[in-house]
C-alpha cells in the first residue's frame, strides 16, 4: 500500500518580476501572515522559463510558442506543483484563515468557480456544468494527475485562447478525465471562490457573497471573466453610433451598443437562429480563415451553410475532420453556375429565421454577429448593415477604414424579407442590398472593425475597384510603421495566427504575378566579416568512421583561428568504429582547438530501410531534433556562434565561418547542393512559394508533420542563385549559423511537431514566433553528395 505524501508546507505565486504592483501587496501578505511556518517562493518569468529549462525541457517549444503571456503563467503552476508540490495561488487572491485543515490528508485540492460563472456565454457554449478554477491549487509533489495534465497541455497548446488552452476550460477538462479521480479533490465554491466575477455581476446582477464558510477569496483581477470569450476580450460599455430607417425614411439616430441585449441573452431570452452562408469554390485557405472567424463568433445561435461547387473536395474533408455540427459543407456540381445562382442555393438551404453574407474571402471580428443582431433586436429592425468596415491590401501593405455607405457584404437580414440574387456573376449582392434598404426596417452601425475587407487579387473586382475605395476612406495606414501597429492591433482581435497573415500578404503578391520570386526580403551578397568571435562548432555523429577523416581534414581547412573555435560531438547508436576513432583523435582535437566536448548517448535509433522513407520521419527527426538539443547542452559554454555542421559535407570554402558571420543575421545558412553548381541537397531550408496560402497542406500531413514533395509549394536555393542575402521560412541543418543567445533564450530543435514542423524547420518556426528571420546566401555553396543507395541510411543523423 501506497504511503500518502502530504502536500508540503510551500506557497508559490508567479509574476513577471519582483516589483508585485500595490493593488496585490496586502492579498499577497495575507498567505504569509496566516501561513507564519510556510515557505514562500515567487516565481518571475525568468525563473519559470529557467525551471522548465532544467527540469521539463521537452515541453519549452510549446511554452515559448503560446501567444499570449497568460497562457505560460497558466501552464507553469502545472510544472511547480508537479516537482515540488505545495500550494499555488494567484496574486488577486486573499487568505482570510490557515488553509492547514482544508489539505490536511488530501493529495491534490482544487476548487470550482461560482455557479454564476456556468451560465457566462463562452461557459455554456462549451456546455460546462461546472469550472475548476486554476487560481488556487494544492498539490503533493509527483501526482499522477500532473503527468496526465502535461500531456493534455501539448493536445491543447493550439487551442483558441487562454481559457481553452492551458485556463480554467482546460483544466476543468483534466480534471473531469483524471487517471486517479479518486485522490482529487475539488471543493465548492464556498470555500475558495465565494466571490463571482465583476462582469458576471454586471451581466446577472450582484451576488450575494458568504464568507462563513470560507478560507480563501478571489477577487478576480484581470481573469477570464473579463476576458469571455477566451483570447478576445469582449467590448464590455462599448458603444457605437446608428441610423435607422424605414423604406429610404429616416427614422432615428444616436447610440448604443450591445450589452442591454447580452444580459437579456445571459438571463435565457432566447436568440434567434442567423445562419451564415459562405459561397467558395477552390479557396481552402482563404475559407479556412473564414471558418475559423465563424467558430469565434460570440453569439451562440449560429450555423455556417457552405455552398461549394469546386473540382475538389479539399474543402469538405477539413470541415468533416472538424466535426462542428453548426458547420453544413453542401457540394453542387460545378456546373458554372452565377454566383447570384450560388448565393440563392445557400438562402434555401438556409435554416434559422436570419440570414447573413459570409463571404470566404473577408475576416470577421468574433462581436461581428453578437453587434448586429443586437442592434436588430433593441431597435425592432429586419436588417442591419455595417456603415463602415476595415479595408486591407496586403500586396501594398495598406490598411484603411472605409467611407460610410452600405456595404453589402456585412447584411444580416430576415430571411422572409430576403429578396432574390440576380443571376449576376459580379456586383449580385448590390440591387439585393438596395432593395433590402428600400423596403425594409434597416439599422445601420458604425463599427468597422467588425469586418475586414480584403483585396487579394483573386477578387470579383479588379484592384481600381479597391483603389477607388481607398481613396475616399476615412482613415488610410500606409507607413511601414502605422501599417504594422494596426495590423497586430487586428491580428490581436481574430482567430488567426501570424503565418496565416504573412500567407494573406505573399498570397496577394502572388495574384499579381503568379510565377514572381520572393524580392523584397532579400539584399546584396554580403562580404567576409572581419571580426573573429568564438565560435562552437556542432556535429551529431552515428555510423561516421568513413566521413570522419575527411570531416576533420575540411574542419583544418578553415582559415578561421582555431583559438576562436570550440568542438562539440555527438556520438550514439553507432554499429561501426566510430566510437573507437573518436577515442583517437580526440587528443589531437583537444590540442588544436580551444576547447573539445565529446559527448556519447544512446537514442535507440536504428530504423531499417533508406532515412528519407516517409514513415520514419516523425521518428527520426525526432530523434535527431532531441541529439542537437542534448549536444547543445552539454557543450555550449561562453561562445557567441554556434555552427551546426554534418559530419558528410565534403566541401565548403576556406572562409566559410566569416562569409556566414558577414551576414550579420542571428540564423543564416549556406547553400547545401549535391555539386557546384548542382541541385539542392538540403530540402528542409525553403522560401514558400507566393501562392503557397492557397494550397492544400493538409493532403501531406503524415505522422503530425508536413511531408510535401519536392517542389509543392516551395522554392529551393537552386532556383534562388543570384539573389544575394535572402529571407527564408525554413532552414536546413547541414550547416547552420545561429547567435548562441537564441539557443539561451529557449531556440530548440522542436522534438515534436511544432505548427506541423519538426527539428530545423520546427526551429525555423519557433524563431518566427521569438521574433527571430530565417536568412540564407544562395551563392555560398558547401557540398553533400547524394548518399549511396546501400548506405543511405548509415551515415549521421541527417536531416534531408
Amino acid at each position: 500500500m501506497r504511503t500518502q505524501e502530504k502536500i508540503p508546507a510551500l506557497i508559490h505565486q508567479t509574476w513577471k518580476d519582483t516589483d508585485v504592483p500595490e493593488k496585490w501587496r496586502k492579498w499577497v501578505d495575507s498567505w504569509r501572515l496566516h501561513h507564519p511556518g510556510w515557505g514562500y517562493r515567487l516565481w518571475t518569468d525568468a525563473d519559470n522559463r529557467a525551471f522548465l529549462q532544467e527540469h521539463y525541457p521537452w515541453f519549452l517549444p510549446v511554452y515559448d510558442g503560446y501567444p499570449e503571456a497568460i497562457m505560460r503563467a497558466d501552464a507553469i503552476r502545472y510544472f511547480l506543483l508537479d516537482h515540488f508540490g505545495g500550494l499555488y495561488v494567484d496574486m488577486d487572491f486573499e487568505c482570510l484563515k490557515p488553509v492547514d485543515a482544508l489539505l490536511d490528508g488530501r493529495e491534490l485540492v482544487l476548487g470550482c468557480e461560482p455557479e454564476a460563472h456556468t451560465r457566462l456565454l463562452q461557459a455554456r457554449r462549451s456546455g460546462f456544468g461546472r469550472i475548476v478554477g486554476n487560481a488556487f491549487i494544492a498539490s503533493r509533489p509527483g501526482h499522477p494527475f500532473w503527468a496526465h495534465v502535461h500531456r493534455q497541455l501539448v493536445g491543447a497548446h493550439r487551442a483558441p485562447g487562454a481559457l481553452e488552452a492551458t485556463g480554467p476550460f482546460f483544466l476543468t477538462r483534466a480534471v473531469d478525465s483524471a487517471p486517479e479521480p479518486a485522490s482529487v479533490t475539488v471543493l465548492g465554491s464556498e470555500v475558495l471562490y465565494p466571490e463571482v466575477s465583476p462582469y458576471a455581476a454586471e451581466l446577472f446582477g450582484p451576488q450575494e457573497a458568504d464568507y462563513e464558510r470560507a478560507y480563501a477569496v478571489h477577487h478576480w483581477s484581470g481573469s477570464w471573466v473579463r476576458d469571455d470569450s477566451g483570447a478576445v476580450r469582449i467590448s464590455t460599455g462599448r458603444r457605437f453610433r446608428f441610423w435607422a430607417s424605414q423604406g429610404l425614411q429616416p427614422l432615428a439616430d444616436g447610440q448604443l451598443g450591445p450589452d442591454a441585449q447580452r444580459r437579456r441573452w445571459a438571463s435565457g431570452a432566447p436568440a434567434p437562429t442567423v445562419s451564415c452562408l459562405m459561397v467558395t469554390k477552390g479557396r481552402l485557405a482563404m475559407a479556412s480563415r473564414a471558418i475559423a472567424c465563424f467558430r469565434a463568433q460570440t453569439y451562440r445561435a449560429l450555423e455556417l451553410v457552405v455552398v461549394d461547387d469546386g473540382t475538389d473536395d479539399a474543402l469538405e474533408r477539413y470541415i468533416r475532420e472538424m466535426g462542428d455540427p453548426r458547420i453544413r459543407h453542401h457540394r453542387l456540381p460545378p456546373e458554372g453556375r452565377t454566383l447570384g445562382e450560388l448565393r440563392n442555393e445557400a438562402v434555401d438551404r438556409a435554416t434559422g429565421p436570419y440570414v447573413c453574407q459570409w463571404d470566404d474571402d473577408d475576416l470577421y471580428d468574433p462581436e461581428r454577429v453578437e453587434s448586429q443582431m443586437a442592434a436588430i433586436l433593441a431597435l425592432g429592425a429586419e436588417a442591419c448593415f455595417l456603415a463602415r468596415e476595415r479595408l486591407w491590401w496586403p500586396a501594398r501593405h495598406k490598411l484603411a477604414i472605409s467611407c460610410a455607405r452600405v456595404w453589402e457584404g456585412s447584411m444580416i437580414c430576415a430571411k422572409d424579407r430576403m429578396p432574390r440574387y440576380p443571376a449576376q456573376r459580379r456586383g449580385e449582392d448590390t440591387p439585393v442590398a438596395e432593395e433590402v434598404v428600400r423596403t425594409c426596417r434597416v439599422v445601420s452601425i458604425d463599427a468597422p472593425e467588425l469586418y475586414t475587407y480584403i483585396c487579394h487579387g483573386g477578387n470579383t473586382f479588379n484592384e481600381s475597384h479597391f483603389a477607388e475605395h481607398f481613396e475616399v476612406a476615412t482613415q488610410v495606414w500606409a507607413e511601414p510603421g502605422a501599417y504594422a501597429e494596426r495590423l497586430l492591433a487586428m491580428a490581436t482581435r481574430l482567430p488567426i495566427e501570424p503565418r496565416d497573415i504573412a500567407h494573406a500578404e505573399t498570397g496577394a503578391a502572388a495574384a499579381r504575378a503568379a510565377d514572381e520570386r520572393p524580392r523584397t526580403a532579400a539584399e546584396s551578397a554580403p562580404g567576409p566579416a572581419s571580426e573573429r568571435p568564438l565560435v562552437l562548432v556542432l556535429t551529431p555523429l552515428k555510423d561516421a568512421a568513413a566521413h570522419l577523416p575527411g570531416y576533420l581534414e575540411k574542419l583544418r581547412s578553415l582559415d578561421y583561428p582555431r583559438e576562436a573555435i570550440s568542438l562539440g560531438l555527438l556520438e550514439g547508436d553507432s554499429e561501426d568504429s566510430t566510437p573507437e576513432l573518436l577515442r583517437q583523435v580526440l587528443p589531437g582535437l583537444e590540442a588544436e582547438y580551444r576547447r573539445v566536448t565529446l559527448v556519447h548517448r544512446d537514442f535507440g535509433l536504428h530504423a531499417a530501410g533508406p532515412r528519407w522513407e516517409p514513415g520514419l520521419q516523425r521518428r527520426r527527426r525526432s530523434v535527431l531534433a532531441k541529439v542537437r538539443n542534448h549536444l547543445l547542452t552539454r557543450a555550449l559554454a561562453d561562445e557567441e556562434w554556434v555552427l551546426w555542421l554534418d559530419v558528410d559535407v565534403t566541401d565548403y570554402p576556406a572562409d566559410l565561418i566569416q562569409r556566414l558571420l558577414g551576414a550579420r543575421k542571428d540564423i543564416v545558412v549556406p547553400h547545401c547542393a549535391t555539386t557546384a553548381g548542382g541541385p539542392t541537397y538540403d530540402l528542409n531550408t525553403f522560401v514558400l512559394h507566393p501562392g503557397a496560402g492557397t494550397l492544400n497542406w493538409s493532403q501531406w500531413l503524415r505522422d503530425g508533420i508536413l511531408q510535401p514533395p519536392r517542389g509543392f509549394g516551395r522554392i529551393y536555393l537552386d532556383e534562388l542563385r543570384g539573389r544575394g542575402l535572402l529571407r527564408v521560412d525554413s532552414v536546413g541543418g547541414t550547416v547552420l549559423l545561429v547567435r548562441a543567445d537564441l539557443h539561451r533564450d529557449g531556440l530548440i530543435f522542436p522534438p515534436f511537431p511544432y505548427q506541423y514542423l519538426i527539428e530545423t524547420e520546427g526551429l525555423a518556426a519557433m524563431a518566427r514566433d521569438m521574433g527571430t528571420a530565417c536568412w540564407a546566401l544562395p551563392d555560398l555553396e558547401v557540398l553533400h553528395p547524394l548518399p549511396v543507395p546501400d548506405q543511405a541510411d548509415t551515415a549521421v543523423l541527417s536531416p534531408s
